[in-house]
Formats: structure tokens, sequence, C-alpha cells
């Protein structure tokens, strides 16, 4: 049963009125989150707060040099470029020598999850999705990059309703400069654990 047609029973069920209280709309909204019923309204849906967390739990807050300040750090694969700071940004404006106040590192991190999260919303177009999957896969497009993500056969299943090959993609994504990285390893499966709506 699709949730727009769950809608339309409960509407039809409950007493005149009631769905004029956005309230009840959005209790229900949630209630069918929570029980993974996917959203086609993917467009409207931006990266929850659940997502967010999970995002800077991986990403980490690494290099902390105190007084409210953050240094720039090499790529662990690379060893170099691309130098990343705060909680996993990256740009031309940030070299191995940038220092930056966690002020500015949050500032830059929530510019760079607005940016992915449409990214991840174009992507997947109208296809049927709910926070947790759209928050799993706006983490993974953080890490991989949009291109990858629009490009991966994760994306493709998603879209084609195969959630369940679409969560096992995530594991596929465990590898930079073709080496297995554990925290990756570990990474992907937290990721396919939150879109499966696991937590």
């Amino acid at each position: 049963m699709t949730r727009a047609a769950i809608f339309d029973a409960v509407r039809q069920a409950a007493r005149p009125g009631l769905f004029n209280d956005k309230g009840y709309v959005t209790a229900l909204d949630n209630l069918l989150d929570a029980f993974g019923v996917p959203r086609a309204d993917v467009g409207q849906r931006s990266l929850s707060p659940a997502g967010e967390a999970l995002i800077q739990k991986w990403e980490g807050y690494a290099k902390d040099i105190g007084a409210d300040r953050v240094r720039s750090y090499p790529d662990p694969a690379t060893g170099g470029a691309p130098w990343t700071i705060g909680w996993g940004s990256t740009g031309s404006d940030i070299g191995p020598d940038t220092i930056w106040t966690k002020a500015q590192a949050q500032a830059r991190f929530r510019e760079h999850v607005a940016e992915f999260g449409e990214g991840v919303r174009k992507a997947i177009g109208a296809a049927p999705t709910t926070q947790a999957q759209q928050d799993a896969m706006t983490s993974l497009a953080y890490n991989i990059g949009l291109m990858n993500f629009a490009r991966s056969t994760l994306l493709k299943k998603h879209k084609d309703g195969d959630y369940a090959g679409a969560a096992q993609q995530f594991a596929v994504w465990n590898r930079a400069n073709g080496k297995v990285m554990n925290g990756l390893t570990d990474r992907r499966a937290d990721e396919a654990r939150m879109y499966r709506g696991e937590g």
C-alpha cells in the first residue's frame, strides 16, 4: 500500500475536519516514516538531525588544536590533497596550513550538507524515499561525491524500488585509492543500517 493510499484511507475513516489540522497530518507523516513507508515528496525534505549527526560522527572533528580552533589534515588515502578541515570539508581555500574557528567549520559543514542534500534529492527524483533512506544516501554522497553517487548501482536499485539490494550496495564503497579502509567499511555498515530504518 502506498503512502498516498494510507492517507486516503485514514482521511476517510477520520472525523470530519481532522485533516484540516496540520499537526495531525504531520503526526501521521512521522508515524509512517517510523514504519519505513516511503515518501514521494523527496524534493521537500532536507537532511534530518539524525542524518547530520551520522555524517559528523564519521567525518569526525579531527585536529582540534584548542582555543576554539581546528587545523586542516591530509587525505588519509593520499597523504596530501584534498586537504580537509572540520567535519570533512574540502575546497580550494583549504591547504596544509589552514586554521579555522569551530564556527567557521560548522558554517562550512552546513553549507556543504545543504549542497549534498539538494544533489541527492535531484538524483533520487520522484522515487519514493523515507527520511532515513535520504539521510543515509546523503551521508554516502558527502563521502564519495555526488557524481559517484549519481552513477552508482545503489541509486539505480533505490529508484527501481529494490531497497534490499540498495542497502547491500553501501558495502561496495569501502575503498580509497583502491585500498579497503576499515573506517569506510564501518561507516558503510552504519549508513546501511540507517537506510534500512534500523537506526
